[in-house]
């Protein structure tokens, strides 16, 4: 089984969003190590805990440390941007790091309703017109416009060896149906919504037309899971992501950084033992070597997925590196040889 990891940046109660973004580094590193396929950051903007607003920023610092690792956005809201800088941007890290590069794309304001009108104008009828813009998003990257197009001139320059490889994320059957009729791979976050997962997967794959260089469909789920030695020391460590989900979803959100596990608690008072277990072993993989690996294997057997791509929230760094190297070691990844 291919796996991959999805980074968000967390910030730490206790440290600074660098240090954040410097933990993002050294856990693509680590991935690359192991064997992760890929490793992907995601765009948020003033979203508390979160510290990358600028995924195409860091993908060049970690391109400039690693080797090999596919990196990607995971994603790019275009709706914030126009197809044409996104293209640009794109190609000029996959000149700087050949056949690396995954830009993966979605409709989501990923912070508040204020910061979509500070970003963009008219952000709502950017997001209905998203199915065109990533067309001409593709058009730019393929250099496909019709020769009476306006755009049939312009090149998105500089034009890399390989181009980007574009990806559709999303958590409905309308994202999915983008990725298909465009016939690119899809992204089906499932640690954000399962309740439409079903749905979204098997339109994907009753509508996928070839269109590009993807001949047939391929998916990844982006799934949470966190493995320990012991399963007790895993849901303890879980107490941190979700404590800060679950204040979220009250509209009080945690100020200062995703708390230890010690401090979650306080966070929820009024929940039983057992419900909170529930509710964390619900939609995320969390135990040991083991068990994290039959859920994973559960996962990609239900959905037919082709690669998992996991997101792990631990409040220590090493306790969320070990979860990593724990996986890896479970589902006997391939370690790479750096030089």
């Amino acid at each position: 089984m291919k796996l991959s990891i999805l980074d968000q940046a967390p910030i730490l109660a206790g440290s600074t969003p660098r240090e954040a973004l410097v933990h993002s580094l050294r856990l693509a590193q680590a991935g690359e190590r192991l064997g992760y396929t890929r490793f992907w950051m995601a765009e948020h903007h003033d979203l508390g805990g979160l510290a990358c607003s600028a995924p195409e920023i860091m993908l060049g610092y970690i391109g400039a440390n690693t080797s090999t690792i596919r990196l990607g956005a995971g994603a790019i809201l275009l709706p914030y941007y126009r197809p044409y800088k996104v293209a640009e941007t794109f190609n000029l890290l996959a000149t700087l790091f050949p056949g690396r590069i995954d830009l993966g794309i979605a409709r989501s304001p990923g912070g508040s309703a204020e910061v979509s009108m500070a970003l963009a104008d008219r952000y709502l009828d950017n997001v209905w017109k998203l199915p065109e813009a990533f067309e001409e998003l593709l058009r730019f990257l393929d250099g496909t416009h019709p020769e009476d197009h306006p755009y049939s001139k312009i090149a998105a320059a500089p034009l890399p060896p390989v181009p980007p490889e574009p990806w559709v994320l999303g958590t409905s059957k309308k994202s999915a149906m983008l990725a298909a009729e465009q016939g690119t791979a899809y992204a089906y976050g499932l640690f954000m919504n399962e309740e439409n997962a079903k749905e979204a997967v098997e339109a994907y794959f009753a509508n996928f037309r070839p269109n590009r260089t993807l001949k047939k469909p391929y998916l990844v789920l982006a799934v949470s899971a966190l493995c320990a030695d012991t399963a007790e020391r895993a849901l303890e460590l879980s107490l941190s992501s979700f404590a800060t989900g679950w204040q979220a979803s009250r509209g009080t959100p945690i100020e200062g950084g995703l708390p230890a596990p010690e401090d979650a608690r306080k966070y929820l008072e009024g929940l039983g033992e057992d419900e909170i277990r529930s509710r964390m072993m619900a939609r995320s993989a969390i135990g040991t070597p083991a068990e994290v690996r039959r859920r994973l294997e559960q996962w990609r057997d239900e959905y037919r997925a082709d690669e998992l791509m996991l997101l792990s929230y631990a409040h220590d760094f090493g306790d969320r590196l070990g979860s990593y190297e724990r996986i890896a070691r479970e589902m006997a990844l391939t370690p790479r040889t750096l030089s």
